[in-house]
This record gives structure tokens, sequence and C-alpha cells, in this order.
């Protein structure tokens, strides 16, 4: 056939299934032992080795981070495998930029054939390739159209009031009745009380914290675990005293949360677009909030007094004018956190100087403490030249 380079060479081949839930299941020719099944009977046909079966199950095609996908790759520049088969090219993913960067650099430069058996793509035949870039985006526009029509679904079951998540929050258990729905969890619903009450009366996030920790209460986290939400147990750990040693942001979680005033909070974290997998976080103010959508731990007057209180601590940016060059890079090697500047007084003839001259870990570390890995908040210290030096390098 015209355009297409025949060889009788036996090719090690890797055989790639995918299958996400935006796919359907409902589908049996796109379910996982379909393109088992049709990819090993066309190795077969072929005459070819099949080295390898790569699944991934439940895994978006705009997101090419998927385990076995990576496990693919590593075995091809380990030169496991020379050509990848797949069933169609949406199988491959659904990123149109991401799927020419390995159909038209990464395969040709690792010698690799690729071939999409139903959609007749095959690297081979250099016309063919020629209408694959317009098949990878008609495949992200199907990612993009399905994802438009999930996040309308979910805003109106939100506007509607309807708990969506996957868990409750503390302090809160879903209705056995309608799981969009909460009720108060009398098991801990005092503490939440507890916790608004001593913000209420003028104490800071450090001072709740400890009091908390002195009353030995499971923290969330634990308590979830304890409710049987596996999804928790990887917060928890061995250390069972760790389980009871409160940080200082879920006591700053709880006091934020519109949750406990009886309100729905939604799009606190919205990603950047469908390709990204990056959600920063919004302020409470700019959240999207139900009012009235189930019973409160707290007034509503109790809660905005607590907002104005929080806010009015509230540390400015940058209100040692200068710029930490270093946020959110460097992290305590005990606590994992993120190290903070802070300003250092010292003395120098004729007055004082005020400088950025250590970074600490913050207080958050001191959730450790009590417990037999805590060591203490460390400070490093850093002088002003060292900070010019930084910035320097990074212009």
């Amino acid at each position: 056939m015209a355009g297409i380079r025949m060889e009788n060479k036996i090719y090690e081949v890797g055989v790639y299934c995918r299958l996400s839930k935006d796919d359907g299941t409902e589908n049996e020719s796109a379910s996982i032992a379909t393109q088992k099944s049709i990819l090993t009977d066309y190795v077969k046909k072929q005459g070819w080795h099949l080295a390898k079966t790569y699944v991934d199950d439940g895994y978006s095609g705009t997101n090419f981070q998927r385990p076995s996908f990576q496990n693919m790759i590593k075995d091809i520049e380990n030169g496991l495998i020379n050509c990848v088969i797949t069933k169609d090219l949406s199988r491959l993913g659904r990123n149109y930029l991401d799927c020419g960067l390995y159909l038209e650099v990464f395969f040709p430069e690792h010698d690799v054939r690729y071939i999409a058996v139903n959609d007749g793509v095959d690297t081979l035949n250099k016309s063919a390739m020629d209408i694959t870039p317009f098949r990878n985006i008609l495949n992200e526009m199907y990612a993009a159209d399905i994802s438009v029509k999930i996040k309308s679904a979910y805003r109106a079951r939100f506007q509607q009031g309807k708990f969506m998540g996957t868990y409750a929050p503390y302090g809160y258990i879903k209705d056995p009745a309608d799981h969009n729905h909460l009720l108060i969890d009398e098991n801990v619903a005092h503490v939440v009380r507890e916790i608004f009450d001593l913000a209420l009366a003028g104490n800071g996030l450090g001072k709740i914290r400890k009091h908390i920790n002195s009353q030995h209460v499971l923290r969330p986290a634990a308590y979830a675990a304890e409710r049987g939400e596996t999804a928790f147990e990887r917060h928890i750990g061995d250390n069972v005293d760790s389980r009871y040693i409160w940080c200082e942001n879920s006591v700053r979680n709880i006091l934020r949360s519109p949750i406990y005033a009886g309100n729905l909070v939604g799009y606190k974290r919205v990603a950047v677009s469908m390709k990204s997998k990056k959600r920063p976080s919004k302020l409470p103010e700019e959240w999207e909030v139900i009012p009235n959508t189930h019973e409160g731990i707290v007034t509503q007057e109790e809660f905005d007094i607590v907002q104005q209180l929080m806010t009015s601590r509230r540390r400015e940016r940058n209100a040692g004018g200068f710029e930490n060059i270093f946020a959110g890079v460097i992290k305590c090697a005990d606590c994992g956190f993120a190290l903070r500047t802070m300003s250092a007084n010292r003395r120098k003839a004729g007055g004082q100087e005020r400088s950025p001259g250590r970074i600490t870990s913050p207080g958050n570390a001191g959730r450790f403490k009590g417990s037999r890995d805590f060591k203490g908040a460390k400070s490093y210290g850093v002088t002003a030249a060292c900070f010019e030096e930084a910035r320097g390098q990074r212009e």
C-alpha cells in the first residue's frame, strides 16, 4: 500500500489499555477486557511477541501521569518494547498537545512503532499520519465537552443545596435517608462548639489548639479514620499519640467553614483549566455559599463575628517590605511544613536594625509537640546577603 513501509521485523509489543469514568461503562466495546482481547488477537495475527500489557483503569485521557502509562514509558526508555498498540487513538490520550509530543517526537526518537487498530493509525504509514493531529483535536474536544457537562451537573446540584462531598465534614454525618443532606454528629459537635466559643472569647488559633490538645480529643482525620473512612488512614501513621494532636490548620478550617453555620460552601479551589491540575485557593470571602441547607452547630451571628476577628488578625503579605523568594520552596526537615520568614531586631551602633534575618518552621509544627517525633520548631539564620544573592541568581 502506498505510504506504508513494509517490514518483516518481529516487534516486542507493549499493549496499552485505558478506560476512564468519562468514557462510560455501559459501552462494552470500550471495556478493558474487550480492549485486551482485540489487541492480543491483533498481535498474534501479526506474528509479533507480546512483551507486556499495560492497563490504566479509571484514569482520564487528559492526564498522562498515569501509573501504567509511565511504566510503559520507562520500559521504552530501557529498550524492553519497540512497538505500542492501542485500540484507538483516544486510548493513548485526549490531550492533543501531549499526544502529538509522543507520536511525533518521543516514539520516533526511541525507534518505537505506534499503532491504533480501529483508527488505522500507524507511524509507518506517513500518509495516514497526516490526519492524526486532527483526530487528536477531536478526541480532546470530546473530553472538553464531557468536562463541561459534568461541571454543569455538579453546579446545578450545588445550587440546590445538595452536599456532594465523599465524606461529611468534621461535626456532621450524612443523613441515612438522603446522602446529600447533613446531620449534626452529636459525638463531636461539642468540640466544634467549644472551638467557636474560644474564638469568640478572643483566643487565637495557637491557644485554641493547645486547649483542644489538653482535652485529648481525636483530631479530625483520626476521627474520620476511626469511623471507617479509609481515605484518612494515610494522614495518621503508626504514631498513636499523633492522633490526638491538632494543628492550627484544623482549627482554622473549622472556624472558617460556613458549614458550621448551616450553609453549604463550594468552589473554594477551582481548576485553572481542564488540562491543568492546579487549583489555587480562594479567600473565604470569595467562596460560593448556599445558605440554610442544614442545621448549624453555631448561629450565623456567631460565625460572622468569628470571621471578623480572624480577618482583623490576617497578616499582610510582604509586610516587612521585602520579597521572600524562598516562599513555598524550603521545607522544615522535621515537620515538613514550608519555612516562613521572620524579622530579627539586631543591635547596631546608634540604634537597632530590623531585617529579615531568619526563616523558621511555622506554628503548625506544634502539632508534633508531646509526641515521640517532636524535636521542636527549628529556626535557621539567613542573612540579607543570602536573599540578595538568591534573587540575583533567579533574575
